[in-house]
């Protein structure tokens, strides 16, 4: 299951009335090889569970769900893991655990009457799949890049040539022979590499090769695919799974940030023009209440959104929302969610869990400069009412 279907089945679930549990940790060992979220761990379940009163049905909850989680952190985390997210709430038999390829660079805990999803969102903003072509003449990976891992590395085998020609051949013909070998090998290539950007849903690719194999690439690609490839590189075809990620993983980077510039320009040049376009979290959440919104721009840190929690008049977004300000469990924080205030929280896992429901795309700004005008957020619209 990928994260995507992940976030979107807990974005469906409803409010409950008792303690919703969301845990993000950096799993990622220190220099000296070992974790370090277990304290944070200890400290915030026990600082959460002094909150509510002793033998309360809350209390109760929240002690199963805690014992749940720790026995999980203690046996269940994979070494590989660089983050980790548990949800948890013992009265709507909820247990999830995902474990990320991706790091989640900061420790959180949210305890709400739904799950905290903006940082599951941005993972998944952050690590779109995308494919990557390590392309020679007679053996072609295509590796599927998705949530901070690699999905799948696929060999496509080629007919093996030599550099001499066998049983009397001219040269000339010997030369149009590893001609035809490579074409039909990049051709075979192209077909397959079709085929799995239509089952991924992938919308870039990487390339790499030498400037033998690169120039049949270019050639055979059609117009669909070729319009995806944010980059080309020169990475071994026998290059290790991590050395790909780290050298595609800068390409993606760069191509992300122009991209970004490009969607909040599209949607506040339809604003301005009056149409379709939208600015601002009241604005913006209410067009994603009517169902209107195509993509949705978020900006990528819950801080600047708490800085940024205005509309562009100046006036606090949402403050007469009763649904927003009333949750039926008092929400708590702590890490980045708690610095950025429970009413920020709240916005931004609104904006969130109306995407997912309306099937609106999701975009996160990583430069919080370019949202900054508009409060953080804004869209593009499908159509106006």
């Amino acid at each position: 299951m990928t994260l995507s279907d992940q976030l979107q089945r807990l974005a469906a679930m409803e409010p409950s009335p008792y303690p919703v549990v969301s845990l993000y940790l950096n799993t990622q060992p220190d220099q000296h090889g070992r974790d370090r979220y277990h304290a944070f761990v200890r400290k915030e379940l026990k600082n959460r569970t002094a909150t509510y009163p002793p033998r309360s049905s809350e209390r109760e909850m929240l002690d199963r769900d805690f014992e749940r989680i720790a026995a999980f952190l203690e046996s269940s985390v994979e070494p590989s893991a660089n983050g980790v997210a548990v949800f948890a709430c013992d009265a709507a038999s909820l247990f999830e655990t995902i474990q990320l390829d991706a790091p989640i660079h900061e420790h959180a805990l949210v305890i709400g009457d739904r799950p905290h999803l903006y940082p599951l969102a941005r993972l998944a903003s952050q690590w779109p799949p995308y494919a990557a072509v390590l392309a020679d003449t007679n053996r072609t990976r295509i590796l599927v890049v998705a949530d901070g891992g690699v999905r799948t590395d696929r060999a496509i085998e080629g007919e093996k040539t030599k550099g001499t020609s066998q049983g009397g051949m001219s040269q000339a013909r010997y030369q149009r022979h590893i001609g035809n070998s490579h074409l039909h090998h990049v051709k075979e290539v192209v077909s397959a590499l079709e085929k799995i950007v239509t089952a991924e849903g992938i919308t870039r690719i990487v390339v790499s090769g030498d400037e033998v194999v690169l120039p049949l690439i270019r050639d055979q690609l059609p117009k669909r695919l070729a319009d995806m490839v944010v980059d080309e590189l020169s990475i071994g075809a026998k290059a290790q799974q991590n050395e790909v990620m780290k050298a595609t993983t800068a390409s993606m980077r760069a191509a992300g940030a122009q991209t970004d510039r490009e969607h909040v320009e599209a949607a506040v040049d339809a604003y301005r023009a009056g149409g379709l376009g939208v600015v601002g979290p009241d604005a913006t959440l209410l067009a994603l209440t009517n169902g209107q919104v195509d993509e949705l721009l978020l900006t990528a840190s819950l801080a600047r959104l708490d800085q940024l929690h205005h509309t562009p008049d100046g006036e606090m977004a949402l403050a007469n929302d009763a649904s927003l300000s009333e949750p039926a469990v008092e929400p708590s924080a702590a890490g980045e969610a708690g610095s950025a205030g429970m009413g920020v929280v709240r916005l931004a896992d609104e904006l969130v869990r109306q995407a997912q429901q309306t099937a609106a795309r999701l975009h996160f700004i990583e430069d919080p400069s370019l949202l900054e005008p508009y409060g953080g957020v804004a869209a593009t619209l499908r159509y106006r009412v």
